[in-house]
């Protein structure tokens, strides 16, 4: 982690309020403290205005000479598009429940990552143009002119929101600073202004099918492999369909667990779960990405990326979709499948999905027509269908983080904890204020999971570290669980960073290791072939 300050020097930050007016404090743009911008072929092959090579750095931001505007009207069709936005720029008193909640804020004391003044970067544009007392009153009012600082201004600590949403969960009137955020981002886009770790995964999704761009081959391939080591861990050789009718049940993840390390364990853990229950599903190479980085970008490309899945299901001819260890793929298909894709469902052949092997009806799920993957396993588990020796995961003192999206935005909160304390005999929780509905995010969620942006990673990675710190020192924790793949690609350096020989894994990478399954040979490793617990020398 180069150019990162050590832990006891990130530690010295500032809580104390600059001497400027708020409105009057400008953001200061270096290396390091902004993600690089979208590349111009990227924007051009999605669709999106004014590509270009700018860079936040330079005065000049290149764009079109009527940007104003072009936000101008972007606010206002929002503003009667959704309800929930013109509500939530009324609504805030400015009391600060929210104030002390955010990751960014706590990382950096810089006050306006509080997320009330965050929000009010753009209600104080709301108020100048389209409220009666900001007109009048105008700064008197908290209301200002938008101006070219005030982009830049939005681009810097809007792309410091994670859309973790635990702001919201203690905000009195219910505000959905996540929502503030998409929107900021959706106005930035109207003129050209996104960052490359987002617009590429989005462009990549919507020509290939995943975040990743794996071409149908190449996923064909990394499932061969996979296969190939399961059978060298098991002795079992396993065939997974792909893209074949027919099946009962359509199987999608997220493409980091069919291409990244670790997620490519937790993905091979899958695979040994369903060969052994002997499930009806397929894999798709269409539908290989459960992730919508549409939530990130706009409500149109969320809505599009979502509809692939459905599409893809009904195309295979199958009755539900069961979805992997994913984080914004379920807060999409939980907060708003019902108005995105619920047309596609109307005359569709699937059906509120129903565990084959249990007989367990996930009425939770008759709207969506979609289960996730801990759900099944924890009815499973609960059903007796399931061998499992959590003896195998002796080395693992284990703990859990509540991904943000699933615990918020779907309230899976228990079913992975029972599926992780029936595959493993130590289980650890980190301090309540930092679990379940109350969790800390992983600092790189909503796309903000890129290198160039380190520090502000760490900086917000602090609360979550903290907590991990305490339970490794407590309780000699070496690993944390989770049931996200961004989270399985952030929480790595942030483990390392701040509480160094703690490991992450997906929870399903546990049920493999401890999954018994028929016909295996005796188990001397785990799926990432390292030595299990006294068979050093087998």
């Amino acid at each position: 982690m180069a150019n990162v300050p050590t832990p006891e020097e990130l530690l010295k930050i500032n809580y104390g309020m600059p001497q400027q007016r708020w409105m009057d404090h400008k953001p200061v743009f270096r290396e390091g403290n902004f993600c690089y911008p979208a590349k111009p072929e990227v924007i051009e092959q999605i669709g999106f205005p004014n590509p270009r090579v700018w860079s936040p750095a330079d005065e000049d931001w290149k764009l079109p000479e009527n940007w104003f505007e072009i936000i101008h009207q972007g606010f206002k069709e929002r503003l009667e598009k959704y309800r929930s936005f013109k509500v939530f720029m009324d609504i805030c008193v400015r009391c600060g429940a929210c104030a002390d909640k955010c990751h960014f804020f706590m990382g950096s004391g810089d006050p306006k990552n509080m997320p009330v003044l965050r929000a009010e970067l753009m209600r104080s544009i709301y108020r100048n143009d389209y409220t009666t007392f900001g007109k009048i009153l105008g700064k008197l009012n908290g209301a200002r002119p938008l101006t070219m600082d005030v982009v830049k201004e939005w681009f810097y600590y809007f792309y410091q929101c994670t859309e973790c949403r635990r702001c919201s969960l203690f905000c009195p009137y219910g505000i959905d600073t996540a929502e503030i955020t998409m929107m900021a981002r959706e106005l930035l886009h109207l003129v050209g202004i996104g960052i490359n770790w987002i617009m590429e995964p989005v462009r990549n999704c919507n020509r290939t099918g995943n975040h990743l761009g794996i071409q149908p081959q190449a996923f064909k391939d990394i499932l061969d492999f996979m296969v190939d080591d399961i059978e060298e861990v098991t002795g079992v050789r396993i065939n997974p369909p792909l893209n074949e009718p027919g099946h009962e049940i359509i199987f999608i993840t997220p493409s980091g667990d069919v291409f990244a390390d670790p997620g490519i364990y937790t993905f091979m853990g899958y695979l040994m779960l369903f060969h052994e229950i002997g499930l009806d599903y397929t894999l798709s190479t269409y539908a290989s990405e459960g992730g919508n980085f549409g939530l990130f970008t706009s409500h149109e490309m969320m809505k599009k990326l979502n509809s692939k899945m459905y599409a893809e299901c009904n195309r295979l001819g199958c009755k539900w979709i069961l979805g992997g260890e994913c984080g914004h793929m379920w807060r999409v298909i939980n907060q708003y499948m019902g108005t995105h894709n619920a047309t596609q469902l109307q005359g569709s052949h699937m059906t509120t999905p129903r565990n084959p092997i249990t007989g367990t009806v996930f009425h939770n799920a008759a709207d969506t027509k979609m289960v996730h993957i801990t759900e099944f396993t924890a009815d499973l588990i609960k059903h007796n269908k399931l061998r499992l020796d959590p003896s195998r995961n002796d080395h693992l003192r284990v703990t859990f983080h509540d991904s943000c999206n699933p615990a918020r935005g779907m309230g899976l909160l228990e079913e992975p904890r029972y599926v992780i304390k029936n595959v493993c005999n130590n289980f650890f929780e980190m301090p309540e204020p930092t679990i379940r509905e109350q969790t800390f995010c992983c600092a790189g969620g909503s796309g903000l999971n890129t290198d160039e942006i380190m520090e502000i990673r760490m900086r917000g990675g602090l609360p979550r570290g903290n907590a991990l710190r305490h339970v490794q020192e407590k309780h000699g924790v070496n690993m944390m669980a989770c049931i996200c793949a961004i989270d399985r690609a952030t929480l790595i350096p942030l483990a390392n960073y701040w509480a160094p020989g703690v490991g992450i894994t997906g929870v399903h990478e546990m049920v493999g290791n401890a999954l018994i399954m028929k016909g295996e040979k005796k188990r001397t490793m785990n799926l990432r072939q390292e030595d299990l617990p006294g068979m050093e020398d087998e």
